[in-house]
């Protein structure tokens, strides 16, 4: 591995830290319990005494660290909203000494966080593995979240939708998808994540980058966290509870982790509060893919009156 000054993924992380920073986000590492530490980018606490705008947490999904996925919503939300960016457990800096590694402990423990940072009231967003959690803190914490943003998350999945992606991976188990550990795994991962061919183009030397210094660190754990899904039902029969906040499903029309159809089923499972959009010509990551669109439909979304 090239050492970290000459290597593209540690000057592009300096870069998206930048970012975060400029957008007025600091780097917190907070003790939510006597085993749990969890770290965000969130407001500076002098920032949160000024003003009175709402709170959006931001919950990623599986692959690099929070920065990687949502830099052009935290450019974006900063101006309207009090933005928390933290990092899952086992992601990033965030660790724990528990054995639980459900979306469930994933959701208590963001619980935790917010109630340590004191905030009571807060609207969530999550896209892929971190709808999960956005799925279950709104389930949880009904007094807490208001309004529920899911991106791009087969919470509906079933064994039959699983199985289905991996033909469509042409591999044998989910973990080589979504924790590569080969630059032909990563260029799997990116032809069903990415609508663009363009990172057919990419140089295996900077794949491989990708994958020792965003993809390594806590396999074991992380591999743990997807047996660990308790959403995901063993059969074809999905049990999944309406929530009673507004909900907006967001997805891109080319997804091949979740296909589409998946949106329009969960669109229907979440209740009668439950809105889709469909973002055209982006695949599993419309929030990086079509910046622009996606920010827009969310921000109507959380902004508007509630139905």
């Amino acid at each position: 591995m090239a050492p970290s000054f000459l290597s593209f993924v540690s000057l592009y992380g300096i870069y998206l830290r930048r970012c975060f920073a400029t957008s007025g986000l600091a780097s917190q590492s907070i003790d939510i319990d006597d085993e749990t530490t969890i770290h965000l980018w969130g407001p500076k606490p002098d920032q949160t005494a000024q003003g009175n705008k709402p709170a959006l947490v931001l919950l990623h999904g599986f692959g690099p660290s929070a920065i990687w996925q949502w830099r052009r919503q935290v450019q974006f939300f900063t101006p309207f909203f009090h933005v928390y960016v933290p990092d899952l457990v086992f992601f990033g800096n965030s660790t724990t000494k528990s054995k639980e590694r459900s979306e469930v402990f994933q959701a208590v423990s963001i619980g935790k966080l917010m109630e340590k940072l004191q905030v009571k009231k807060y609207h969530v967003m999550g896209t892929s593995y971190g709808g999960f959690v956005a799925y279950n803190m709104a389930k949880m914490y009904p007094d807490k979240v208001e309004k529920v943003v899911i991106a791009s998350s087969g919470i509906n999945m079933r064994k039959s939708d699983n199985m289905e992606l991996l033909n469509r991976a042409n591999l044998e188990n989910v973990e080589e998808i979504m924790i590569p550990e080969t630059t032909t795994q990563l260029r799997t991962l990116t032809r069903l994540a990415v609508s663009s061919n363009r990172f057919n183009r990419i140089p295996d030397f900077l794949l491989n980058d990708f994958v020792k210094q965003l993809y390594c660190e806590n396999r074991k754990e992380k591999m743990e966290l997807l047996k660990g899904l308790t959403l995901v039902e063993s059969d074809d029969t999905v049990k999944l509870a309406p929530l009673q906040q507004d909900v907006l499903v967001v997805w891109g029309d080319e997804d091949q982790i979740f296909p589409l159809k998946m949106a329009h089923e969960l669109k229907e499972l979440l209740g009668k509060e439950t809105r889709l959009e469909v973002i055209h010509n982006t695949s599993h990551v419309p929030q990086i893919e079509n910046a622009a669109e996606f920010n827009n439909i969310v921000k109507n979304f959380l902004c508007g009156s509630s139905s």
